[in-house]
């Protein structure tokens, strides 16, 4: 062989072998979450009669499902939509009772983990040196949070001062920011948290884009420099730290937090069942696998309990506490464990009805508003019933966008709208602290 064929051998080996090695370094395709939602669905049926109800809690127990809507079985009721996710392995099954049983139903979601990719994009392509290069339109790890908490507090030390209140059950900060103009006195103060239940990636949009609004628009807009000037904000993007990590890293809807329990394997306790308001009544679960656990006892969370030290702290000057969840667009207030009117009801759905149409002027987006027990359902141990218990005259929750279409997986592109919206609401109550409501 001569020379010229032996480099030209040599040459196309060394390219193979390049090749093969680029293959065996870059994979076909890498699926988040290891593809463990391939095939899943979500389905959506409203029974009709108690019948229905029935059999539709007897599938429950007896198959793998998830419920987005309600959050738990025993307030399934007829009339009401019931948002299901069913595992590839049960769906078929699933489908087959309602159709035996003459229930009708709608497929939401096809294929979950296709949804999920579609709704995650390119995570590799975040911006994340700066804030003024920071994308407020995507959805954020905890990690990328905080480092821009940090940066917040950092570029902005006449309006923002970063604290922690305390430590989660796995260690993490529990960060909260005090929004407004630097002062001597003594202001009131809203208090607004997101990210309590893991799954409901928008609550921690919401409060990243609330901070932004409100820092970009102190110059040009005379409602939010009255409010900056007059108001204190403490914030807590997330407030379920552990939770929303673990839903980045394993279970995309996880809700609860990730405590550990010494009897069953199950983790977590939810939240919002957690507080020393009728604790473990009507609407929350006393065993440990249910999503709506409320622990072994009141503030057995720590976040839950460091948060509720903070606000005892300052109750003298926290005059509205507004916590944002989602899915149902619904703005609610006390009471969620019992059917009663507040004491100052006038005043708090004068400023729910105003705030509902203040979200309204943005897109025509609708919402409903009312008292949490009759608007949603009764649920005890909440911490806005414990906000209102404890003196915070003004409490709110917020279920964001959708109705059920994309529940817990809105979509990026939806951000924006859903929190220019959704600022204008919590500005309007805002408003109202700073006028006398008898």
């Amino acid at each position: 062989m001569g020379n010229a064929a032996r480099n030209a051998t040599q040459v196309a080996a060394l390219m193979l072998t390049g090749i093969i090695l680029s293959s065996l370094q870059t994979p076909v395709r890498s699926y988040l979450y290891n593809n463990r939602y391939a095939g899943d669905q979500v389905i959506r049926v409203i029974p009709h009669n108690d019948g229905e109800v029935e059999i539709l809690k007897s599938l429950y127990k007896q198959l793998e499902v998830d419920l987005w809507q309600p959050n738990s079985v025993s307030i399934i009721t007829e009339g009401a939509a019931v948002d299901l996710h069913i595992d590839r392995n049960s769906s078929g099954i699933f489908r087959s009772h309602l159709q035996q049983a003459k229930i009708p139903y709608k497929v939401l979601i096809s294929n979950l983990q296709k949804e999920i990719e579609k709704q995650s994009g390119s995570r590799s392509s975040r911006k994340r040196r700066s804030e003024s290069e920071y994308d407020y339109e995507v959805y954020h790890s905890l990690e990328e949070i905080q480092s821009w908490m940090h940066e917040i507090n950092r570029t902005h030390p006449h309006f923002v001062n970063m604290f922690s209140i305390g430590q989660s059950f796995e260690g993490r900060p529990l960060y909260v920011l005090q929004l407004g103009k630097k002062s001597r006195r003594d202001k009131k103060a809203v208090w607004i948290d997101c990210g309590v239940h893991a799954r409901e990636w928008i609550g921690p949009a919401f409060c990243q884009w609330f901070v932004k609004e409100a820092l970009h628009s102190y110059h040009s807009d005379p409602v939010t420099r009255r409010l900056m000037n007059q108001l204190y904000f403490y914030i807590m993007p997330v407030f379920n730290v552990d939770g929303y990590h673990f839903s980045w890293t394993k279970d995309r809807f996880w809700r609860k937090t990730r405590s550990k329990n010494s009897k069953f394997h199950c983790r977590g306790v939810d939240a919002n069942r957690n507080w020393k308001v009728k604790w473990c009544e009507e609407g929350a679960s006393s065993h440990p696998c249910d999503e709506t656990y409320c622990g072994p006892y009141p503030e057995s969370e720590p976040e839950v309990k460091a948060v509720a030290n903070f606000l005892r702290k300052q109750r003298k000057r926290v005059k509205a506490y507004i916590s944002i969840h989602a899915y149902a667009q619904m703005l609610l207030y006390p009471y969620s464990y019992k059917y009663a009117t507040i004491p100052n009801f006038d005043c708090v759905e004068s400023a729910a009805h105003n705030a509902v149409l203040a979200l309204y002027s943005a897109y025509g987006v609708r919402y409903r508003y009312g008292p949490a027990s009759t608007t949603l359902y009764v649920s005890s141990g909440s911490s806005m019933d414990w906000a209102y218990k404890n003196g915070i005259p003004y409490a709110f929750a917020f279920e964001l966008r959708d109705t059920g279409y994309f529940g817990f997986l809105l979509p990026e592109t939806l951000i924006n709208p859903t929190c220019t919206e959704t600022t204008r609401a919590v500005k309007t109550i805002s408003t109202s602290l700073l006028k006398k409501c008898s």
